[in-house]
């Protein structure tokens, strides 16, 4: 299976038929098309996959042929040399038809025989592009008139648009088990009522009912949903723009999905694994508790049961480091060893917020560093913060440390080092690299982790802003 990145994603796209045969055969003739190859492809997340290549046979046909069932959904049939397409729904209960059609203006051409279906979706589409010119004349006229006649104009845009949605509702009542009314019903409005408020309140209303209702007219169990090309984008909006971005909230979102696409186990496959992903690699703060949750939730316990024993095995390993970093977590103690030999821990440190720095002196990135933490450092050592640096340096190259400190003039912070690695701190924290920042509050709990050293500044303003808007009007 290769990748097919040429294609351009539309708008809409659907349908199914009864009758259930053995393997796929569907039969492509296209008037017009002289090229041999012709490609049958299909959406897939926010890509798309090309699934067969075939040759012209000597009648002109193409056949798209096999012992296998084709899962269903909407493919692309795709045409060389420049990736023209039209569309096919496929549904797993019938694989056995022919199309013909022509190479220009496809649609507007398109035969069936065998898929009810397929012909109900293209007269749909015939429908929706007979209206579509009438839709054009109004949105530009109402755009240049204005009072009463702009009014009436938009009565009579209003009147379109029902008439379109009347047509969509009666097709998806008549035809309730098509793909065509699957994806017509996936893409209707849901109604929304009027709320009462100030504006804030509304919107807020607005916002919380969207959350509740936005896959009413979904079917997350339908695993024909899952190719198709706005499922991805739909269930991806749900989840990265109508949560509040916080891992805990939008861990649950995914729960939510996923426990709604539990019959159709392909698509919960999916996207479990394609949030897995997304938050293994995740750069915003945070968010590896995402990540914990969901190996806790379906992979610790069995539920992700097509994962081989070796990945199974790494999953588990990555959650169980992060686990005890997680932001609100208490930081792992360590005891470290100062420049004259003397011992200290982290949770000795007696102060309102310490930044947990971990470094090398041969390394660029903490090079680039040192001037933004020594500008910090500066800035914050008199509002109760402290600089616990770490050089993760072992025996014979320590020296290398302290010279670096001399030579950058930054002595004042509380410079450690562990030559023979006693405290396993860089199995405690993680460390593949450095430089690494920690910020602990006076219970030495995280707050913040691994951001740059040119955001410190920034991070620590809204911390101590927060602070002092919470200790308005307390008794402490």
């Amino acid at each position: 299976m290769r990748v097919f990145v040429s294609l351009v994603l539309f708008v809409l796209t659907a349908f199914t038929t009864a009758g259930a045969q053995a393997g796929h055969d569907i039969s492509i003739t296209i008037k017009g098309y002289e090229q041999q190859e012709l490609y049958l492809a299909y959406h897939l997340g926010d890509k798309q996959y090309i699934r067969d290549t075939v040759k012209v046979q000597a009648d002109g046909t193409f056949h798209f042929k096999g012992e296998g069932v084709l899962e269903g959904g909407v493919y692309l049939v795709v045409m060389a040399p420049d990736n023209d397409f039209f569309q096919i729904l496929v549904d797993d209960k019938n694989q056995q038809f022919s199309v013909v059609t022509q190479k220009d203006n496809s649609a507007e051409h398109m035969s069936f025989t065998g898929s009810e279906d397929n012909s109900l979706f293209y007269s749909y589409l015939g429908f929706i592009n007979s209206r579509r010119p009438e839709a054009e004349r109004l949105g530009k006229a109402i755009s240049d008139a204005s009072g009463a006649e702009k009014s009436a104009l938009q009565k009579e845009q209003e009147a379109l648009n029902s008439s379109v949605i009347d047509f969509q509702r009666k097709l998806v009542a008549d035809h309730p088990k098509t793909l065509t009314a699957a994806i017509i019903r996936a893409n209707l409005p849901f109604d929304t009522p009027d709320f009462e408020g100030t504006e804030d309140e509304i919107q807020r209303q607005r916002w919380r009912y969207t959350q509740q209702h936005y896959f009413d007219n979904v079917d997350l169990g339908d695993v024909r949903m899952l190719r198709t090309p706005f499922l991805f984008q739909r269930v991806d909006y749900f989840i990265n723009k109508l949560q509040v971005q916080h891992p805990d909230t939008m861990a649950l979102a995914v729960d939510y999905i996923l426990e709604r696409m539990k019959p159709a186990e392909e698509s919960f496959k999916f996207f479990l694994v394609h949030y897995l992903n997304e938050y293994a690699k995740s750069k915003i703060v945070g968010m590896d508790a995402a990540y914990v949750h969901l190996v806790d939730k379906y992979y610790r316990t069995g539920v992700a049961s097509w994962t081989e024993e070796e990945s199974l095995k790494k999953i588990l390993e990555s959650a169980d480091k992060l686990k005890p970093l997680l932001i609100g977590k208490t930081a792992p103690n360590i005891e470290m060893r100062k420049k004259d030999g003397s011992k200290v821990s982290l949770h000795e440190v007696d102060s309102d917020y310490t930044i947990l720095y971990f470094w090398r002196y041969d390394c660029g990135h903490c090079k680039e560093s040192t001037p933004f933490m020594k500008a910090f450092y500066e800035k914050f050592k008199d509002k109760g913060v402290k600089l616990f640096a770490v050089c993760t340096k072992f025996t014979d190259e320590i020296e290398g440390c302290w010279e670096y400190v001399d030579e950058n003039g930054i002595q004042d912070w509380l410079h450690t080092v562990d030559p023979y690695h006693q405290s396993r701190f860089s199995k405690l924290y993680d460390i593949r690299s450095t430089p690494q920042i920690y910020v602990l509050d006076d219970k030495k709990e995280i707050i913040s982790k691994r951001i740059g050293a040119d955001q410190l500044e920034e991070l620590m303003n809204r911390i101590l802003e927060q602070k002092a808007s919470e200790g308005v009007g307390s008794d402490k």
